[in-house]
């Protein structure tokens, strides 16, 4: 990460609102204790995500990738006063810390945590989602997204996470992910079932619009 955007992202973060102590807990929890701890959403990303999804108040939203469950977190404090939150993780090692950081921020009976395969589980999920959020492994994002687009209402929200890679989608690296990663964003912008904004926000957040 260059110096420049260290210290744009410092500042943004300076200026955004505190996460709560859950939030916080989970954070230095997941730092200390699971491996690859980035990939928590964090607290500018985050509360974007709290805030979006307070601003539209879905019924249920549908989260692929709930690694600790910090995104989750965010995004089930704007559910309805009945919503529900689905959230996939493939990984069984991370489930407790999810769990444990749901009951503690009172969440608990709003999120429906699944230990499975995610691409076995949505077929099976007859549910029409408000909005999506895929962050999960980046060689199923085209996968992922052919898969929840029928389930996503008219003008429903899906947010697609990591979109820029680390910057590696402006380079010459071109490793498998990088690769998919391109190609689903250059599909993204030619998809005439959706518009789309790409957002530089962390590592990239794609919002896409069902039409």
């Amino acid at each position: 990460m260059d110096s420049i955007y260290k210290d744009v992202y410092q500042y943004c973060e300076k200026h955004t609102s505190r996460p709560d102590d859950v939030l916080y807990q989970l954070e230095r929890e997941t730092h200390l204790k699971v491996l690859s701890p980035q990939m928590i959403s964090g607290r500018v990303q985050g509360k974007f995500l709290e805030l979006f999804s307070k601003i539209i108040a879905p019924t249920n939203i549908l989260e692929i990738g709930t690694f600790t469950g910090y995104a989750a977190i965010c995004l089930a404090k704007g559910l309805s006063k009945d919503g529900i939150l689905y959230t996939i993780e493939v990984n069984p090692e991370l489930e407790w810390i999810a769990k444990k950081y749901f009951k503690n921020s009172g969440l608990s009976e709003k999120i429906k945590h699944y230990i499975d395969d995610a691409r076995e589980l949505i077929p099976n999920l007859n549910i029409e989602f408000d909005l999506v959020f895929i962050d999960a492994a980046k060689l199923e994002n085209d996968l992922y997204y052919e898969m929840v687009l029928p389930k996503l209402k008219t003008g429903g929200i899906l947010m697609v996470d990591n979109v820029l890679w680390s910057g590696k989608v402006l380079t010459n690296e071109r490793d498998l992910a990088t690769q998919n990663i391109m190609k689903f964003n250059q599909k993204l912008t030619t998809d005439k079932r959706v518009e789309v904004m790409m957002l530089p926000l962390r590592d990239g957040l794609t919002l896409v619009r069902k039409i």
